[in-house]
């Protein structure tokens, strides 16, 4: 007997898991939020340390405090 549910692709009309693809796009949607927060954080700091005489440590302070309010606000 044939099988109910369809084996092929979904282009030709296979049933999608639909929970699943909304799981996966959030995750993505967090991630690369959370990159583009860490990219800036970085680059804040990296500007702090050369430009404004924070150095390595006022640098990757400021980072860890950016990063940490970051998570608090969004």
């Amino acid at each position: 007997m044939a099988d109910d549910q369809a084996s092929a692709p979904a282009e030709t009309g296979a049933e999608m898991d639909y929970t699943e693809h909304e799981r996966t796009y959030e995750m993505f949607l967090s991630m690369s939020k959370w990159l583009v927060i860490l990219c800036v954080a970085l680059l804040i700091a990296m500007a702090f340390g050369f430009f404004a005489g924070g150095g390595l440590l006022g640098g990757t302070v400021l980072f860890i405090l950016l990063t940490v309010i970051s998570y608090f606000i969004v």
